[in-house]
């Protein structure tokens, strides 16, 4: 294990606020846009989800890095966070099956973060002000110079992070003697995603962000699955007109997350920045068609605006989440296409809308009406 001396490290917020504790990971300095994910456990698999892409992410949970860091439970190749920012990070871990220490893992991949800092709060702060950008360093000490190095940090707002990053080349997915085909438009995909396709015997090719909608139908695939990714929907035109694309030609189509809104966007119904969006294990949501409430994980800093989908024509609602009313899920009428605001994934999370997987199967079979 890796020798880990904590040196005084700094967190700055765009709005002045400043907190203090001692360094983890590699010490340097890191900006991005600073948010919090309420999760008791999973912290890999967030640390690797590639929609926290250039955010700094604040665990609420006390200790982070208890239980190590395993190789199995990683949603990419690579650790995504811009930073890290927790009360306790525990260089010493429980797990036996454990392959490094979350030290190591952050030094070998280049992430600084800060530790021994009050985060309930800092979240209450951010809950109060909402998402701003913030910088962390245990190199500079002067705050002049960090703030500005802060004011040259663009705003999420306007940001198109997924061709960041997507995979560079096309690649297979599954078994390819399976029953289904199904073709993944990469904004930013979760390897438990295409876990759940392998698990209902479905062969998927997971193709770049800014794949042609010709390119993938060359393919031959059953249906398509846009994926959930980092940034701002508004600013992926490719990605929108690639759904109306796939929407044009009455395809069956599945969107999760930033799917879900570039699915909205492709309707017309336009996407906000949230105050504070929704990062945890634990967000209520209901199924107004099913008339069932389930827990669901969740991960989003962008919505679609509730007005214009109430008052939208093409799209109806099937699903609310019971904390804020925001729209969870949407079906396009007369079309094969659907999508949710969440992860059924769920990785990590509860597994009470992994249906939603079965029902993208039953859509393309054709058992799925509406």
């Amino acid at each position: 294990m890796t020798n880990y001396t904590k040196l005084p490290a700094i967190l700055l917020l765009a709005d002045g606020t400043v907190f203090y504790g001692k360094a983890a990971g590699k010490i340097g300095t890191t900006t991005g846009e600073i948010c919090f994910n309420t999760g008791m456990t999973g912290y890999q698999e967030v640390f690797t989800d590639p929609s926290y892409f250039g955010q700094i992410m604040v665990t609420t949970n006390a200790h982070i890095g208890n239980y190590g860091m395993h190789t199995d439970e990683i949603e990419s190749e690579v650790i995504q966070i811009a930073g890290l920012v927790c009360k306790n990070f525990n260089i010493q871990y429980s797990r036996k099956e454990a392959k490094e220490s979350i030290q190591d893992n952050f030094q070998n991949e280049n992430i600084v973060g800060i530790c021994e800092v009050d985060t309930r709060a800092l979240v209450q702060h951010i809950r109060n002000k909402g998402a701003m950008n913030a910088i962390i360093s245990s190199e500079i000490s002067d705050l002049k110079e960090l703030k500005a190095k802060l004011d040259a940090v663009p705003s999420m707002s306007g940001l198109e992070l997924s061709s960041q990053v997507t995979t560079k080349e096309a690649y297979e997915f599954g078994d390819p003697k399976a029953r289904l085909k199904v073709a993944a438009l990469d904004l930013g995909i979760k390897k438990n995603i295409l876990r759940n396709f392998q698990d209902r015997d479905i062969f998927v090719k997971v193709f770049p962000a800014k794949t042609s909608f010709q390119t993938m139908d060359a393919w031959g695939a059953n249906g398509y699955f846009i994926s959930n990714g980092p940034g701002d929907p508004s600013a992926m035109p490719y990605a929108i007109d690639t759904v109306k694309e796939i929407l044009a030609a009455d395809k069956p189509l599945f969107g999760i997350c930033l799917g879900h809104q570039l699915l909205a966007e492709a309707n017309e119904i336009g996407t906000m920045k949230m105050f504070n969006g929704h990062r945890g294990l634990n967000h209520p949501v209901k199924n107004i068609i099913k008339n069932h409430c389930e827990v669901t994980s969740q991960n989003h800093g962008f919505g679609v605006i509730p007005e214009e989908v109430k008052k939208s024509d093409r799209v109806e609602i099937t699903h609310v989440n019971l904390n804020d009313e925001s729209i969870e899920g949407i079906r396009v009428k007369g079309k094969k296409a659907f999508s949710v605001q969440y992860h059924p994934e769920s990785s990590p999370g509860p597994h009470d809308s992994r249906y939603l997987f079965d029902d993208f199967v039953d859509l393309i079979d054709g058992k799925l009406v509406w």
